[in-house]
């Protein structure tokens, strides 16, 4: 008899220590609508963003808490893409801008290889992040930077508040014609504009989604 409950209790031990770290690693951090984020996808995506700025990962619940919402915001543009028609981008776009950052980054694909693995994130990792950030500017572009309207007044403005005092500067005595900066004024104050109107959008987003946040699985 004491046999036999000897190795019952090894048994049911043996199987809690096993599904422990599972567990622990899965936890869900938040969830939004039907969609769940967890501690791995939070861990994984500062994990990739590190491997790209070529910085130490912050793993600190500061920082995790900071990148949960910005992958809240995430899922809830993933849940209108998926119900819109939307451009798309494709995974091979990414090919060239992937090539250009092992050359000027790594030695070799041995050493780039070597990199992804002391990081802890695979290719395909750093691939569907590059992946995210193109589908985002895209999602930008067409949903808000297309509609964004500017007067001649708007661009004269801020070429006479703040470009023209800032070139004169850098530049003494050599003529700052509006012309010259017309497109860059132009590209950043639509970028401003479809930013703000972003965050309304996301603000709103956030208000029709049931989001429920798990700070604990983040310490």
């Amino acid at each position: 008899m004491r046999s036999t409950v000897s190795i019952r209790v090894f048994v049911i031990a043996a199987a809690l220590a096993a599904a422990a770290p599972a567990d622990i690693v899965d936890r869900i951090a938040a969830s939004v609508g039907n969609r769940v984020i967890t501690k791995t996808d939070v861990e994984r995506e500062i994990r990739v963003a590190a491997f790209q700025d070529a910085v130490k990962p912050d793993l600190g619940p500061e920082h995790k808490q900071a990148v949960l919402q910005a992958m809240i915001e995430q899922k809830l543009i993933q849940r209108e893409l998926e119900n819109s028609r939307y451009p798309l981008p494709e995974a091979a776009e990414l090919a060239p801008a992937i090539e250009k950052f092992k050359k000027e980054h790594f030695k070799d694909d041995a050493d780039y290889q070597h990199s992804l693995a002391e990081y802890g994130i695979t290719e395909q990792d750093f691939t569907s992040e590059l992946l995210w950030q193109r589908t985002l500017l895209l999602f930008i572009e067409v949903r808000f930077e297309s509609g964004v309207q500017l007067t001649e007044q708007d661009i004269t403005d801020y070429f006479e508040k703040t470009v023209k005092p800032a070139a004169e500067k850098a530049h003494p005595g050599v003529p700052v014609l509006l012309e010259d900066f017309r497109s860059q004024i132009e590209e950043k104050l639509a970028g401003e504009r479809a930013n703000r109107q972003l965050d309304t959008w996301l603000s709103e987003a956030r208000k029709r989604t049931d989001i429920t946040i798990h700070p604990e699985a983040l310490q």
